[in-house]
């Protein structure tokens, strides 16, 4: 028997990594995965989403309305594609990619850690995956709402391809009362580190936490999801989160197919329950705060006279968001975009979880060869391949 046995990088990373560094990982890779994928659709979620909480202005006969650029799935494509051309689809890629390393290796080490503690004292599985979900989505939450908000400023703001040329999102007089009004963007931000060095510089350090409220209502959503993905996976495979038997290639292909049946059925449910806190969120988001000295913008109220008056925000806090959106579009606007995110949310899902999975079982495939081959070597000396 050889004194050194020969392991890859790999092999040998997966030796010392403890399960959570595995968890984080797959996670990680997951998320990414998907971020990179769905991003188009993100871009034309959000663009709908936030669109409502521009200026009104009075139509003919005196009604309220609110002016449109974007209209349904295609409709929207289209409208991006013509003035933003392909990056406009891609708007906001730098904070998902930047996002998602950390909300999916924060949330999937965090759910798994708060599982195998809880189950030692609770019997109750159900009850177990979902406040462990909770537990998990409100720390990934809080660390990374900073690049959701920065994320959510990028896509939603409406840049043209041609350089320099924006679009006004706030109505200006014209001579025809229904004509379309104009649109000109209340911010322009041409990266992602422009973006977060100008919302500091010009808003504070909170208007990085603006949202955060809906968005820990929001955990809901991850409470109905992952417990029901695990129970459906459970059902449908006879493993839990993580694991997956690929011994044979059969065998493999089915348990990617009950990992596929879950993730779709559990993410249908989640997001149809808890939709309305994302149209709220978003709103919150993209209300850019105010800045001294600064003249029209965004949630500022005007008095009869013309004047400014003192600063106000259109959307402060949930409840009265909830109002505004309600009053002024009905309670169809909260589920603008529906349709979009559908199409967004679920193949983002089946890609994190179908990578996830696959990654797990990798890594813990790979971990099982490397024993058996220091096992079967009998060597006190590892060596890198």
């Amino acid at each position: 028997m050889s004194d050194n046995i020969k392991l890859t990088p790999f092999e040998a990373w997966t030796l010392r990594a403890s399960d959570s560094q595995f968890h984080a990982t797959a996670g990680s890779i997951g998320g990414i995965a998907s971020g990179i994928v769905t991003c188009p659709l993100d871009v034309i979620k959000t663009k709908l989403q936030a669109q409502g909480g521009f200026i009104p202005f009075k139509k003919q006969g005196g009604h309220v309305g609110h002016p449109k650029m974007y209209n349904g799935l295609v409709g929207t494509a289209r409208t991006i594609w013509r003035t933003e051309g392909i990056r406009g689809m891609y708007r906001g890629l730098g904070p998902i990619v930047m996002g998602y390393l950390p909300t999916w290796a924060v949330w999937f080490t965090v759910y798994n850690k708060s599982k195998n503690f809880l189950s030692q004292r609770y019997k109750h599985e159900f009850l177990v995956n979902m406040c462990s979900s909770v537990v998990a989505g409100a720390s990934s939450t809080i660390v990374t709402n900073p690049i959701w908000v920065i994320k959510t400023r990028l896509m939603s703001q409406g840049v043209s391809h041609q350089k320099g040329v924006h679009y006004d999102l706030f109505p200006k007089s014209s001579s025809t009362p229904t004509s379309r009004p104009t649109l000109q963007v209340p911010w322009h931000y041409s990266s992602t580190l422009d973006a977060a060095r100008k919302m500091y510089t010009s808003e504070g350090i909170l208007s990085f936490y603006s949202g955060l409220t809906p968005a820990l209502l929001g955990l809901t959503h991850v409470a109905v999801q992952f417990p029901t993905y695990e129970f459906l996976k459970t059902k449908f495979t006879g493993q839990g989160m993580g694991t997956i038997q690929t011994d044979t290639g059969e065998h493999a292909s089915t348990q990617l197919l009950g990992v596929l049946c879950a993730t779709i059925l559990s993410k249908i449910l989640a997001s149809s329950a808890t939709y309305p806190h994302e149209v709220i969120r978003t709103r919150l988001q993209t209300q850019r705060r105010p800045v001294a000295g600064e003249g029209f913008a965004q949630g500022f109220n005007m008095e009869p006279n013309g004047r400014q008056a003192p600063p106000e925000l259109k959307y402060k806090g949930v409840i009265k968001t909830f109002r505004t959106i309600l009053r002024e579009e009905g309670w169809r606007a909260f589920y603008a975009g529906m349709g979009t995110n559908m199409m967004r949310a679920v193949p983002a899902a089946v890609v994190t979880m179908c990578t996830y999975e696959t990654c797990m079982a990798l890594f813990k495939e790979t971990r099982k060869s490397a024993q058996e081959k220091v096992l079967s070597g009998g060597g006190d000396e590892l060596q890198l391949t």
